[in-house]
């Protein structure tokens, strides 16, 4: 099995550490059945420990891991003991992050982390009813879950998907590489068997899955978490000119370039071989988006369609 990415893998030991150095010894075997790694992954993902600290490195500055019997205990250096002091922007920031990292599964939602967001959110006048609520996109944990021992197993799964881009559904059979979130959104990047090509499938929009029994052999790729979208390079270039209260266009969705228009707002360059997607931006955008290059009527065959609807017969 390949090496998983070094963020994820830094995702992992955030996770693992505080809840090895909240107890005393817990079993290796514990460990893993935890955070679903065999204990080679947890022995190298802890070794890197050894390596972690401050100036000037001496070792009551450098976290310290023990192995023993069958068991693991963290030791947090001195350093990591003395009060932080933090501006009330970093604060707030260090409360969202906190919370979104509650979230990711595996986390241990009644541990330090949780005690500690607490007491700093006490200390920002943060009320209990006020507190900040960071959700991760709704997807089912049986799906995620699923999908997860897939990618661990090598075990292709038979997915139901609605194309947000097509505006349609279809059945088809991936080889699942990772799972991963961006933006809020939990996604699965994978090689489709039907597109004969690598993509990626946001797993909110899985309407059904099963694990097949078929193995496969992941392929060799470059480390990193995978992009939620990636356009394909035989995929038509749009070029829109945005008006400031579409801004939001550039802003929420990926694109090649974005540079000032003429006469003022930004021109924004992007790829896509999805005419359902790019009609919904430009719906969204009315009259604040002008298309440069492209169909520019796509926007207004849409509005037409969309009219037609509610048309007395």
């Amino acid at each position: 099995m390949s090496r998983p990415p070094a963020d994820a893998r830094l995702g992992r030991l955030l996770a693992i550490v505080p809840w090895i150095a909240a107890r005393d010894g817990p079993t290796v075997e514990e460990v893993c059945r935890r955070f679903r790694v065999d204990e080679d992954e947890l022995v190298a993902d802890l070794n890197l420990l050894f390596l972690c600290g401050v100036h000037p490195f001496t070792p009551d500055v450098l976290v310290d891991v023990t192995f023993s019997d069958g068991r693991v205990w963290i030791g947090m250096a001195d350093w990591f003991r003395r009060p932080l002091r933090l501006t009330p922007q970093e604060a707030l920031a260090l409360v969202s992050a906190g919370h979104a990292f509650l979230s990711l599964p595996g986390a241990d939602a009644s541990g330090a982390l949780a005690t500690a967001l607490e007491k700093l959110e006490t200390v920002l006048g943060i009320g209990p009813g006020e507190g900040i609520d960071v959700e991760l996109a709704g997807a089912p944990p049986a799906v995620l879950d699923a999908l997860r021992e897939a990618c661990r197993d090598r075990r292709k799964v038979r997915i139901g998907y609605y194309s947000y881009g097509r505006d349609g559904h279809s059945e088809r059979v991936v080889q699942p590489w990772q799972v991963f979130n961006a933006g809020g959104q939990w996604y699965l990047s994978a090689w489709c068997e039907e597109a004969r090509g690598e993509r990626t499938f946001r797993v909110d929009r899985i309407t059904s899955h099963e694990v097949t029994s078929d193995g496969f052999d992941p392929p060799a790729r470059p480390g990193g978490t995978p992009a939620a979208y990636k356009p394909g390079e035989e995929d038509p270039v749009w070029v829109v000119d945005l008006d400031p209260p579409a801004f939001w266009v550039a802003e929420s969705y990926p694109h090649d370039s974005v540079e000032a228009a003429p006469g003022g707002g930004l021109r924004v360059t992007f790829r896509s071989g999805e005419p359902a997607w790019v009609e919904r931006i430009l719906l969204r955008a009315g009259r604040h988006a002008r298309v440069v290059q492209g169909d520019p009527s796509l926007a207004s065959g849409a509005a037409r369609r969309i009219l037609a609807r509610y048309r007395v017969r």
